[in-house]
């Protein structure tokens, strides 16, 4: 992969940090089969930001250059004051569960951080199958089998997207997955590698993947605890990255030959589209401030250099920020005006109610909810409506499990 090189940024390890990382390196660009869609955005080129759906272009994709992220005047804020009730629980016994993803027709995939399986989750009955394991995944730290999502296109391909850590880096592959098959474990394709060389660590390794509403790849890497990386442009360590569906940089990306599309991040554990198609990512800070960022192509989110809101000329500040204590922050997810963002060590749900601005601006502060009720939270999923699912995160070795642990919950959020 080619790109700008920044000078890097390198410093002694701070308190929430390991050594003895390795890095990666290099961009696998795909197969000869690559995906059409990939193909004929490659020729046509798209920029970010479109919701779900949005304005088809050729062959029903998003146009070449979609609008930019600009807020439709129409919006209405949502209140300063909101409400989250668990109104049930769909499954439970899951072990280090990670990424989630709904397939159509509402049922879930889960992933196993540390087994690296994935299981189909009936949406009503909460009935639990086996797909399968992921071959390659070498468990270990905060490694495994992370982020899952399933192909925009899944009704025509049935494929699932996994981003993993193997012995020698993290990587991203699709699998189709056989929904006709007859033998539970054994319903998952050989995979498919998109992008490899992803820099691994014991420690913050990311690892949040999503289609965006422009039907282009996302994923959030962590700088391994190797904090220079983050500053590197060419390393594809402490990034957002985005790419065609079979891995490939596209037109629309800072750099033309790139998949990477900002940068300056620690550990991205977190991707959400808002109602304006604006891109959100959650941020596990060091030892003063976890951060909610919107994020813009090219920004530099100032990691080593800044944590948290510094208001420095070059880079970008938070929308919101935490202590470490109260949050920890994994999964978002953008829900009837606000996002919503799953607390690790902070053992709760926080509601960040967003104004619908170009600027990020906020209708109040950050509310939390659940705390300490259901213990570590890693993973949310907008349901439809004013539906969330939750995944609580008590089986990762940092927890305390209790009877029924881990599971997927049910909100009513407002």
């Amino acid at each position: 992969m080619r790109g700008v090189l920044f000078g890097s940024v390198r410093g002694p390890a701070g308190p929430r940090e390991r050594r003895g990382r390795r890095r990666g390196g290099g961009v696998h660009r795909g197969t000869v089969a690559a995906l059409a869609a990939g193909a004929l955005l490659l020729t046509a080129g798209c920029s970010p930001g479109s919701g779900s759906g949005g304005t088809a272009g050729v062959g029903g994709l998003p146009p070449s250059r979609p609008s930019p992220t600009a807020p439709s005047p129409s919006v209405t804020p949502p209140p300063a004051k909101g409400s989250a009730e668990v109104v049930s629980t769909l499954t439970e016994g899951l072990d280090s569960p990670w990424g989630l993803a709904e397939l159509p027709g509402g049922d879930l995939l889960v992933s196993s951080r540390d087994k690296g399986t994935i299981t189909r989750i009936d949406g009503k009955s909460g009935k639990k199958t086996l797909l399968g394991t992921v071959p390659g995944v070498s468990p270990g730290g905060e490694g495994g089998l992370l982020g899952i999502a399933v192909s925009p296109t899944y009704g025509s391909d049935h494929l699932v997207y996994a981003y993993f850590t193997t012995a020698s880096d993290n990587r991203i592959a699709r699998m189709q997955y056989d929904e006709n098959g007859t033998t539970p474990g054994r319903l998952l394709g050989a995979p498919d590698t998109i992008l490899r060389g992803i820099p691994k660590g014991s420690i913050h390794n990311g690892g949040r993947i999503a289609f965006g509403p422009d039907h282009m790849l996302y994923a959030g890497t962590g700088e391994t605890g190797d904090r220079g990386l983050a500053q590197d442009k060419k390393s594809l360590a402490g990034k957002i990255l985005r790419m065609t569906p079979d891995g490939r940089p596209l037109h629309g990306n800072p750099e033309a030959d790139s998949v990477v599309y900002s940068y300056g991040h620690r550990n991205v554990e977190g991707l959400a589209w808002d109602a304006q198609k604006q891109l959100w990512a959650s941020e596990f800070g060091q030892d003063t401030w976890d951060e909610l960022n919107r994020i813009v192509p090219g920004g530099n989110y100032g990691w080593p250099e800044v944590e948290g809101k510094a208001g420095r000329k070059g880079f970008i500040d938070p929308v919101a920020q935490w202590k470490p204590s109260e949050a920890s922050p994994s999964g978002i997810a953008f829900a009837e005006g606000s996002i919503w963002m799953a607390g690790l060590r902070g053992k709760r749900l926080w509601r960040i109610p967003l104004s619908g601005k170009a600027d990020g601006e906020l209708v109040a502060a950050p509310q939390a909810f659940l705390e300490g009720k259901y213990g570590r939270l890693r993973t949310v999923l907008a349901a439809g409506g004013n539906r969330l699912w939750l995944v609580t995160s008590n089986t990762d070795t940092r927890g305390t499990p209790k009877p029924g642990d881990d599971r997927i919950l049910v909100l009513q959020v407002r």
